[in-house]
């Protein structure tokens, strides 16, 4: 099983790959897919955490938790917004790519401080619990992936549980208008099921 660091950990990596395809190629269709595939783990990725791990950090974390939930929140907050630019850009468009580095910048500093800080204290904080805390984190996190919008919706707040209501009702708007999406490799929709 896989505990929560490691699967964040993956979703890092391959935003980080999708914003590469798309800033290291001159194909529109190639941007479009990739800005595509980008924008449905990112937003999905997001969520997830602001449902998942947040609270996590706020449970477990006694000493500085509910702040660095807090700041993180309001990262998420920045990086929604411009995701939702992004989002609704042609990869024919000027600043298609210089919105995406834009939004990657922010990001990948709010990565890089996860990684380094956050989840390790939280990884040190779930040691202190029951052994399996952080696995099952982990699985809550990826089943969660699976319900949540595929869009960028910066307007539901990044607080639960009005986030969560707003989430549902917005993920099956989002997941039917992905069947008419490009994605990589001649997918017509990725299958949230299986991330």
């Amino acid at each position: 099983m896989s505990t929560i660091t490691a699967a964040i950990t993956e979703d890092h990596n391959e935003l980080k790959q999708y914003y590469n395809e798309v800033v290291n190629s001159s194909d529109p269709d190639h941007q479009q897919r990739y800005g595509n595939q980008f924008t449905w783990e990112l937003a999905r990725h997001s969520v997830a955490e602001e449902l998942i791990v947040y609270p996590a950090f706020e449970k477990y974390i006694t000493t500085n938790g509910k702040a660095m939930a807090e700041k993180d929140r309001k990262e998420h907050h920045e990086t929604k917004l411009l995701l939702k630019d992004f989002q609704n850009m042609s990869s024919t468009h000027a600043d298609y790519v210089p919105k995406l580095k834009e939004l990657m910048a922010g990001l990948k500093q709010h990565m890089e401080e996860e990684e380094k800080d956050d989840l390790p204290a939280l990884e040190e904080a779930l040691a202190q619990q029951d052994a399996g805390v952080s696995e099952s984190l982990a699985t809550s996190f990826g089943r969660t992936k699976a319900f949540v919008p595929s869009r960028s919706h910066p307007s539901a707040g990044e607080h639960p549980p009005f986030e969560t209501a707003m989430g549902l009702l917005a993920a099956p708007i989002d997941h039917i208008a992905d069947l008419f999406r490009k994605f990589p490799d001649k997918v017509v929709s990725p299958n949230p099921s299986t991330k």
